[in-house]
């Protein structure tokens, strides 16, 4: 009987592999789908009806409009069209971006300035902007650069010989572009996530680095699509130079059809050269929006002659695309000597919500110290305040005697300039708790950002640093990867080491596992384990408590703002004192 059965079963496999190798064989027909059929033909039927309309009604003029369409006259025309976009677009754009910056300032005065200039020159229609800088020479005779209140004068030349009609053209297309394009940057700015502005101050970039490299790139993003359209619509509002009798593009073609009287014909030259303009700006659109894309997109299709481009460009280090293992951080001198951090009495409100009341602690150097508590207990804050991310209202913060943030005169603490704040910061590094890594550099450029700009190290050192500690975090084959294209325990393990790169004396670390699935936790808590035995004074804002039982020399625990208890984790876990605590560790043991 089992004969017959195991008979009867492999029968019936080989009847189903039978019948799978010849569905190989089938014709496969994909499914039709006749609206799509119906619409193509509709769309085609009408496309060709219009272009016959157009192309046999002798009234269009096309004669004429060959005749006059490469006419010198109208590529002169033509040649001023794209000179003024040009010029305006340039130096709309980079006065926009200055009034856009001030806007966003922190000085009050600078910032109602621009947003004053912006409110007036978006309320001026243009053409009446024109006519007045058209007749500006009634208003003040002379253009005088002189010492106020002397007889010096540098300058004084007569304002209609200055202000010509393309001069009076170019400024007022200036003007006016500017005051739009600074809203769209301004827009473009708030719409990069704050964590990087945090994450760019945390590595002590300078502010002008902070804008160009990290910020701008980003708000491109938001800023190019509609920063276009404003170009497009400035090609075509050099049309309203004709009231300068300025003899751009449209306004040669005017004068052309007054006096052969073609009027549709000439307006057809006009069109079309505009959209060749606009056509033009579009593919440039395309272009430039691809490129300031990197990071967004997971796998994005190469772009025509990007692999030439590619090889014209500054090499990247070849590194194997092999994984490779951890190497860890035991025999590495990824950082100097842990710096001991001494925090004295701070507190910090938001509002009338006190955050931090009275905080005071002794880390020492090299110890690794794990902050417990409930949230809203002002951990993060505290974290925050030791690189000064957040300006505390009273009592300091020292790391090896030496004051973050402030300089101390007497009794009187008087905080540093930003600049001078940057530099502290670089000796404090600090890993997010969502990362926070620059989506549009690559892995090694996030590495090599701040020890470029900050610590000043050649680019070849930085390189170098960047490859060792990628391999000592197990991602060497992630060097030309795209944070978007890593997973999120890859990307944590990035940002600690960008955060290594800088060699700090202090390691801030902001719930770290958090924002990890499960399954990811270990291997970020693998790496910190293994930067607890370098040296490196390490605090940790955490829930892992095994872990921070495991590597702590000290565990503290805040409640509503305050620290209730610190000790050895021993202490703290098995012999609490305070009710808060014990609670806590009840609930969560």
């Amino acid at each position: 009987m089992a004969l017959l059965t195991d008979y009867a079963a492999g029968a019936e496999i080989e009847r189903r592999s039978d019948a799978r190798q010849s569905n190989a064989h089938y014709r496969i027909v994909p499914a039709r789908h006749p609206g799509r059929a119906l619409g193509t033909i509709f769309a085609g039927v009408m496309i060709a009806a219009v272009l016959y309309s157009v192309l046999t009604n002798p009234r269009w003029g096309w004669p004429v409009f060959a005749e006059w369409f490469f006419a010198e006259p109208v590529l002169a025309g033509l040649g001023r069209t794209l000179l003024l976009t040009a010029l305006a677009t340039v130096s709309g754009s980079l006065f926009g971006t200055a009034l856009a910056l001030a806007r966003v300032s922190k000085s009050p005065l600078l910032a109602s300035l621009s947003f004053g200039y912006i409110w007036l020159l978006r309320s001026i229609p243009l053409i009446v902007l024109l006519l007045v800088l058209n007749n500006l020479g009634y208003l003040y005779e002379t253009i005088t650069l002189s010492v106020p209140f002397t007889d010096t004068v540098f300058v004084n030349y007569p304002t209609t010989q200055l202000l010509t009609p393309f001069a009076a053209a170019f400024l007022g297309l200036t003007l006016n572009q500017s005051a739009f394009f600074a809203e769209i940057v301004r827009g473009g700015i708030l719409s990069v996530d704050h964590g990087q502005h945090e994450a760019a101050a945390a590595l002590g970039l300078p502010r002008r680095r902070q804008a160009f490299r990290i910020v701008l790139p980003q708000a491109m993003r938001s800023i190019l699509p509609t920063g276009f359209n404003e170009i497009i619509g400035l090609a075509k509002s050099t049309s309203m130079v004709y009231v300068l009798a300025l003899p751009e593009l449209f306004y040669t073609v005017q004068v052309i059809y007054r006096r052969n009287l073609e009027v549709i014909p000439l307006l057809m030259v006009a069109t079309v050269w505009y959209l060749v303009i606009m056509t033009g700006l579009s593919i440039a659109q395309h272009y430039i929006e691809r490129y300031f894309s990197k990071g967004a997109i997971r796998n994005p299709a190469p772009l025509p002659f990007q692999a030439l481009l590619a090889r014209i460009r500054r090499p990247v280090p070849e590194v194997s695309s092999a994984p490779q293992s951890k190497a860890g951080f035991r025999d590495a001198q990824v950082s100097r000597l842990g710096g001991a951090v001494h925090v004295h009495g701070i507190s910090k409100s938001f509002g009338s919500f006190k955050v931090l009341d009275d905080i005071e602690l002794n880390l020492p150097a090299g110890s690794v110290t794990a902050i417990l508590g409930p949230s809203g207990s002002g951990k993060s804050t505290l974290l925050r305040t030791i690189n000064h991310l957040e300006r505390v209202e009273d009592g300091f913060i020292s790391i090896d005697g030496e004051l973050v943030g402030y300089r101390q005169k007497g009794d009187t603490l008087y905080e540093l300039k930003e600049k001078d704040i940057l530099q502290r910061r670089a000796d404090i590094g600090m890993v997010f708790q969502n990362f926070n890594l620059f989506p549009h550099l690559t892995v090694l450029e996030n590495l090599i950002e701040a020890p470029l700009h900050v610590r000043g190290l050649e680019r070849a050192e930085a390189i170098r640093l960047a490859q060792d500690l990628l391999a000592r975090v197990g991602l060497s084959d992630k060097i030309n990867a795209y944070p978007r294209q890593l997973s999120g325990g890859q990307q944590q393990r990035v940002a600690i080491a960008r955060a290594l790169a800088l060699r700090p004396k202090v390691l801030l670390f902001d719930e770290p596992t958090s924002a990890l699935d499960p399954e990811l936790v270990g291997e970020v808590l693998d790496v910190i384990k293994e930067l607890a035995r370098t040296g490196t004074t390490l605090v940790i804002v955490t829930h892992e408590i095994g872990f921070a039982r495991e590597v702590a020399d000290t565990v503290v625990f805040m409640n509503a703002g305050r620290v209730l208890e610190a000790g050895p984790p021993a202490l703290i876990f098995s012999e609490a004192q305070h009710p808060r605590t014990r609670e806590f560790l009840a609930r969560v043991l």
